[in-house]
Formats: structure tokens, C-alpha cells, sequence
């Protein structure tokens, strides 16, 4: 039996578990959602001794920078399908350009993330880049309603996105088809501004969008105003093309109709 053992059972994750277990798979978990306690070392070195796929879902560690994963269970991970969920902030700052997989990485803000991300390569993972996440419960209607939505006057400043059922769709593709290891971006097809996104919503709400503000102006948390700090645009055409993956909402115009369908 193919069994999956998932590091961190969280949104995007529990879609990958719930397709899985679709098809037939053996889903172990940790989590507050799953059945395993990540520190029940016991428990969890038995799962993966039984495992044949391994995902881990778990950031770096904000402290230390170190990944909990590997720093805890490295070494008693035997031969298996090692997957990861990591980020396109790796790539940092590309001034608006494209990046793709073979751009270079540990230059951004997110240090400890593009470490994870070198080591689980390393390791011999599939190794997912995953851009800003959104989907039914965690999208920019849900920030509008709690009138927390801004639009920030930054001309030239675009935002790669994927849909999480997108997401979990191309880690399928990839679990399924015992995809070749290496990093795969898992984006949608138009970077955009987040004002395009914002504008959108609104009209499909059918309300006037927030005021134009400066960065300033708009009083951003610390790790907002990162956000806004990095410039690309993130191409997907080798998860297109080895993973045999074409995304559901190709843009976020498809991806936001979807969600208030489904409201």
C-alpha cells in the first residue's frame, strides 16, 4: 500500500490529504488536524519507516531558522518520495522580472526559508515553490469584509498567486506520476498587481474599492510591508511541462469567481 506521511497537516496540505486518500493512499499526518504528535518521536519514526511519500508543509523556524523536520528527524528518514512545500520568496527581488527554477535563490528576506529549501533539494525532494496562497476562507473577499483590504500606490509592483486546489493539484500530479526530483513553481498564469486582485473583488462584490494609499499611508504590519518589498513575476512552465499540470484557475479572475460561487 502507498502510504503519505505529511508534515503538517495545514490549508493547503489537508487538500493534498483529502485528494490522496481519494485515491486510495494510506494519509498520516501531523498536526492539530492530524493523527500524529510531531513530537512523539516514537510514533512518528514508526510512520516514517512505514511511509512510501513523504510531504512536509513545516516553515523554518522563526527563532533558530533551522527546519524543524530535518532538524528533528533527518536521521532516521530512509529511502522514500520526499516532497516540500516551500516559497517563491526564495527567489527575492527580480525587479519584475521572471524567475524560474534556475534563477538564483537566498538572495530575499526569507533566509532561513531559501536554507530549507537548498537542504530538502539537497535530500533529493520535489521541492514545491508555492507564490502568495489563496482560496475559499483565506482571500482577499475575506479582507474586505473585515475592512482590512488596502490598495497601495505602487506602480509596477506585481504579485505572483496560485489557487490552493491548483496547488494541490500539481502535488498530486507529482505524487502520482513519481515526478522526477528538483524544484517545480506552482503559479498562475498572470502576475498582477495586488490592486488588480482588490478591484476585482470588489466588482464582483459589487462595491467600491478601497482608497489609493501610499505604503505609508496604509500602515502595514512589518511583515506586510515585506511583501511589498520583493518585485517578480514567477514562471510555471516546468511544472506545465514534466508535471503534465495545467491550472484549474489560470488567473485570478477565474480563481475569485470560484470562491464567491462558492459562498
Amino acid at each position: 500500500m502507498t502510504r503519505l506521511l505529511i508534515f503538517g497537516l495545514g490549508y493547503t496540505a489537508s487538500r493534498i490529504a483529502g485528494a490522496m486518500r481519494d485515491r486510495g493512499w494510506q494519509v498520516d499526518a501531523t498536526g492539530s488536524a492530524g493523527n500524529l504528535d510531531f513530537n512523539d518521536r516514537d510514533s512518528v519514526s514508526e510512520a516514517l519507516e512505514k511511509a512510501t511519500h513523504v510531504l512536509s508543509s513545516v516553515p523554518p523556524d522563526r527563532e533558530s531558522g533551522l527546519d524543524p523536520v530535518l532538524d528533528t528527524y533527518r536521521e532516521v528518514m530512509g529511502k522514500a518520495w520526499y516532497g516540500y512545500l516551500s516559497s517563491t520568496g526564495v527567489y527575492g527581488d527580480a525587479a519584475g522580472a521572471w524567475v524560474d527554477e534556475s534563477s538564483p535563490t537566498g538572495t530575499g528576506r526569507r533566509s532561513a526559508r531559501s536554507d530549507a529549501d537548498a537542504l530538502w533539494l539537497d535530500l533529493g525532494a520535489r521541492v514545491f515553490r508555492l507564490p502568495g496562497i489563496y482560496g475559499p476562507g483565506r482571500s482577499i473577499f475575506d479582507r474586505l469584509e473585515q475592512g482590512k483590504a488596502h490598495r497601495i500606490d505602487m506602480p509596477g509592483q506585481v504579485f505572483s498567486r496560485c489557487h490552493v486546489d491548483d496547488i494541490a493539484a500539481g502535488v498530486v500530479a507529482a505524487l502520482a506520476g513519481d515526478a522526477p526530483e528538483g524544484a517545480y513553481n506552482l503559479s498562475d498564469d498572470l502576475p498582477a498587481s495586488q490592486n488588480c486582485v482588490v478591484e476585482e473583488a470588489c466588482r464582483i462584490m459589487g462595491v467600491e474599492p478601497p482608497p489609493l494609499q501610499t505604503i505609508e499611508e496604509a500602515d502595514l504590519s512589518p511583515m506586510a510591508r515585506g511583501f511589498y518589498a520583493e518585485n517578480r513575476r514567477v514562471a510555471n512552465g516546468k511544472a506545465k511541462r514534466v508535471l503534465g499540470w495545467e491550472p484549474r484557475y489560470p488567473t485570478y479572475r477565474e480563481g475569485l469567481a470560484a470562491i464567491r460561487a462558492r459562498a
